[in-house]
């Protein structure tokens, strides 16, 4: 059987938030290789599953949670045909400025996935699995208010996870985001999605946060733990693996339709971030 794809989508500041509960189907191919324009967390609700990040892999049983930053390259693959999971993608405005406690949500994200909370004990399993499987009721239902239904289990769900947990050091010794970061860098955040991440410079994303370069530049980079070129980067990537997955456009369109110079630009940045050409993974969305 092919392994679990999760189906193209787009987020936008009207629609800021994608859930679904996903079926799996055991696979001997590798691993799947996936991106989105949003923070994605996923719950194991059943079977096993390994999950991938650039630094860190998940083996993950009923449970199990993953936390995954914007724009940032992943893989999994599903040891146990039968494995199910609920997994939630948004934009960093649905969860606003909330606080878990004294710590600013968004710092889970700035941190490099190796270093994020997890999953460490049998009580936790247990909680974060009742959160998976309230967030599943809501989301197959969709009843009025499952939105912010799902917003409250997701705050609770980072909650419990932070609760023991504290951000690790930057090199710099310099402290992680406040919320109120989120709010100064927010305008940038939805100018990237309105217009797309290849047309916006840095100039044009400071200006719109009212604030100059040098200060943008520090804020964006603690807030959202790599830097606005970056960021950009990824950005305009997923806008590539969007395109390879729902049009049939040459990949040397797709590349110039991104901000690439052209298809081995694109080629040589997509097998370093995701370890797969372009032409791979549009095989894999098949």
């Amino acid at each position: 059987m092919a392994p679990t794809f999760i189906p193209p989508f787009r987020l936008s500041p009207a629609a800021p938030v994608w859930a679904s509960v996903l079926p799996g189907a055991a696979s001997a191919t590798g691993l799947s290789i996936d991106v989105h324009a949003g923070i994605e967390i996923g719950v194991v609700l059943t079977g096993r599953l390994e999950r991938h990040s650039p630094d860190h892999v998940l083996l993950g049983i009923p449970g199990d949670v993953w936390l995954c930053g914007m724009w940032e390259p992943h893989g999994w693959r599903d040891v146990l045909a039968h494995t199910e999971r609920v997994v939630v993608v948004f934009l960093p405005e649905f969860l606003e400025e909330e606080m878990l406690g004294d710590l600013a949500w968004l710092s889970i994200f700035a941190c490099p996935p190796r270093h994020r909370p997890w999953v460490s004990a049998p009580q936790m399993r247990q909680k974060a699995l009742a959160i998976g499987q309230r967030l599943r009721q809501e989301i197959e239902a969709k009843q009025a208010g499952w939105r912010t239904s799902v917003r409250l289990d997701l705050l609770r769900l980072l909650f419990d996870l932070s609760r023991e947990w504290r951000p690790p050091a930057t090199a710099s010794g310099r402290l992680h985001p406040r919320a109120s970061h989120l709010g100064r860098i927010m305008p940038a955040l939805t100018l990237l999605h309105q217009q797309g991440a290849e047309g916006i410079s840095l100039l044009q994303a400071a200006d719109a946060c009212s604030l100059g370069q040098t200060r943008f530049r520090l804020l964006f980079r603690r807030t959202m733990g790599l830097s606005f070129g970056r960021f950009r980067l990824r950005a305009r990537l997923a806008a590539a693996a969007h395109l390879l997955l729902t049009t049939d456009q040459p990949i040397d369109h797709i590349a110039i339709k991104v901000g690439f110079a052209d298809g081995s630009h694109l080629h040589r940045s997509f097998v370093k971030q995701y370890g797969c050409t372009p032409g791979q993974y549009r095989q894999q969305g098949q």
